[in-house]
């Protein structure tokens, strides 16, 4: 079949572009394809949270328009260039800093993507700016928590702040289109016939893909932008536990191990040391070993790893001004300037810290080799949280580049460089939960960020969900979350329940792994309560017998791109009901998983596509596809189906008797 290509078709007042039999735009003196301006951007950052705003002093359609073949000039503002998949542009004027481009829509069309999303996994019908930030804490405007958030530190969010944002969308249309840009921009999706597309400086191209197939197109996303290397098998044969206890923590890990829990690995990210902090118990951000607290631990490492238990730590691109790494970054000029020249400090809540400033070659050598290397795969660590990359300030004087083009493109660059550090060890688990386009090839575990310990529509379990579908149909192939959730603020605290539904939710994804929380005081662990420890054990013998699907599903990530977690429309595309669900998926294509993210619930509706039985894998009873039926899902038992005469057969192989 011949690949589609971009044509444009003149109109009397205009033009009509088409990509193959898609519609793409239709310019008319009334309906114009694209409009230009100038703006002046207001952006105030605090603690990762952005209070944006912009001060426009023009919009306009520049006139008249000349069409040359394939070349479209918008009087002498504009010129669009038609390729064969991708539109380039170019403008002779110096204060146009801002693009619109109203693109065709079906009324009745889905879309996805956005980068990691965890409100909404369709688009439609709303707004999504795309600018890496922290998610914020309820993330909506309407609950106590956000506004309480707000009120305190800018630090409530909103349902489209993410880690991990890309200018990328996916349509029902079978068509994809992706923004080359790494400027602030906007996707607004409100309109029912057109989408609109605004960029804070022109884009290097807008791309078009489309592929008659979900699968084929979800494919080509990830040849674009890239997908991680194959994940590590001990990843996935057991649970992480999280604990950062100091020394305490490896008496507490036997205590799990005794419950018969199987744990392929132990995350202490307070390896390097803590700090208290009004927020909570924060980590001492000088990537090294802090022997203080956790004494003799190469030899802890390699005692773990004689018992089949992986050591992890923790690392961000960024150091604190009282730690030892910090000077001799400084002394090296490897951090950021201010306008005045000075080191650029950030302010992470009670301390502050440096960037290290990864546009310089000898930046990102000296963090992979002398931090990631040396401090930390040079004493034993098989992986690690790589966190943070948002918080770029837009005002920081970088070696090269402008930090305000610079900052979305921040998580790539941070990805980039573990991924340099980890090339000759395929083993190295690290996870991120930033993101942007690109960061794709290089991060290999994604993590759904700081969710919190609760139920709520737009920060809780639920969330989790969202995001993993959406990253996965660009490339994010492995994705994961804080079993337990993390943000505890305002009184909020995690019950067992929400432990315990959490965790029968991690099982059925690539890696199951544990958080305490910001505040472990305050909050219920994994080991202080008998029952949610038995549940967490036995989820993870469930876990472990998952392993053949999970090593299977990972080697068609490596070879296609396919994610793990997917979107119940990649396998049932005329089946328009899976288009909008966000609260179930598909481990595969055979396994359905529909966990409970309720609070209090013991039934919940599950809707079991059109095309084939639906076998219920605790019970064994048959339904038939493309019905929506209410099954009863106590603690214990989250609805999980599988496919009749699927060839991992759930019952047998993975919940029967232990």
């Amino acid at each position: 079949m011949k690949a589609p290509t971009l044509r444009l078709a003149p109109l009397p007042d205009g033009f009509e572009l088409w990509f193959g039999d898609l519609l793409i735009a239709r310019h008319t003196a009334e309906r114009p394809f694209l409009e230009i301006g100038t703006g002046r951007a207001e952006m105030g950052m605090y603690r990762g949270n952005f209070d944006i705003k912009d001060s426009l002093t023009a919009r306009f359609t520049p006139t008249p328009l000349i069409i040359t073949g394939p070349v479209l000039r918008f009087g002498d503002a504009l010129t669009v260039q038609v390729h064969a998949t991708h539109l380039t542009f170019t403008s002779p004027r110096a204060d146009i800093n801002r693009f619109w481009f109203h693109l065709h829509a079906e009324p009745s069309e889905c879309l996805w993507g956005g980068g990691e999303q965890m409100s909404y996994f369709n688009l439609r019908g709303r707004r999504f700016p795309l600018w890496t930030s922290e998610p914020g804490v309820g993330r909506d405007k309407s609950s106590e928590i956000t506004q309480q958030a707000d009120a305190e530190g800018q630090a409530g969010g909103d349902y489209f702040t993410t880690n991990a944002p890309q200018p990328t969308y996916l349509s029902s249309r079978r068509l994809a289109v992706h923004a080359q840009t790494t400027a602030y921009s906007v996707f607004d999706f409100t309109e029912p016939d057109h989408h609109t597309l605004e960029f804070w400086a022109a884009p290097d191209a807008v791309e078009f893909f489309a592929v008659p197939d979900f699968l084929g197109l979800v494919q080509q996303m990830a040849g674009r932008f890239g997908h991680p290397p194959r994940l590590a098998d001990w990843a996935m044969q057991g649970a992480i536990i999280g604990l950062k206890d100091g020394e305490r923590s490896f008496e507490r890990l036997d205590s799990i191990l005794a419950s018969g829990a199987i744990i392929s690995g132990l995350w202490c990210e307070d390896w390097a040391g803590i700090r208290q902090t009004s927020f909570g118990t924060r980590l001492f951000w000088d990537w090294q070993w802090n022997a203080t607290r956790y004494p003799n631990l190469p030899a802890r490492i390699a005692d773990l790893a004689a018992r089949g238990i992986r050591f992890l730590g923790y690392a961000s691109p960024y150091l604190c001004v009282d730690g030892t790494l910090y000077p001799q970054a400084a002394s090296r000029g490897l951090l950021a300037r201010t306008a005045e020249g000075k080191v650029y400090h950030v302010d992470f809540g009670e301390f502050e810290c440096g960037v290290v400033d990864f546009t310089l070659p000898a930046a990102c050598d000296w963090f992979a080799e002398t931090v990631l290397r040396e401090n930390m795969m040079g004493i034993g660590l098989s992986g690690w949280m790589a966190d943070f990359g948002e918080y770029l300030p837009v005002d920081a004087v970088l070696a090269h580049g402008d930090a305000m083009l610079e900052h979305n493109d921040w998580p790539r660059r941070w990805a980039e460089v573990n991924a340099r550090a980890t090339a000759d060890r395929p083993d190295i688990v690290f996870f991120m939960r930033s993101g942007f386009t690109g960061s794709q090839a290089h991060c290999r575990l994604l993590w759904a960020g700081d969710q919190c310990v609760d139920f709520s529509r737009h920060d809780g379990i639920g969330t989790v969900i969202a995001g993993a579908l959406s990253a996965g149909l660009l490339g994010h192939c492995y994705h994961h979350s804080d079993i337990g959730g993390y943000t505890s603020l305002y009184g909020l605290k995690r019950t067992p329940e929400l432990f315990m539904r959490w965790t029968e939710m991690a099982c059925f994804t690539p890696v199951m792994r544990t958080h305490e929380g910001n505040r472990p005081r305050d909050n219920l662990q994994l080991d202080e309560n008998a029952e949610v420890l038995a549940h967490f054990a036995r989820f993870t013998r469930i876990h472990a017998r998952l392993l053949p699907l999970l090593q299977h599903l990972a080697d068609e990530a490596a070879q296609t791109g396919l994610p793990v977690q997917r979107a119940m429309f990649l396998h049932f595309p005329e089946d328009r009901t899976t288009y909008a669900i966000q609260d179930q998926y598909l481990l595969g294509p055979d396994l359905l998983v529909a966990p409970v993210i309720t609070q209090g619930a013991t039934s919940r509706t599950v809707y079991l596509p059109v095309g084939c039985a639906w076998v219920h894998g605790w019970t064994g009873a048959c339904f038939a596809g493309g019905t929506t039926i209410e099954i009863a899902a106590p603690i214990g038992m989250p609805p999980v189906f599988f496919r009749d005469g699927a060839a991992f057969h759930l019952k047998n192989d993975f919940l029967g008797p232990e």
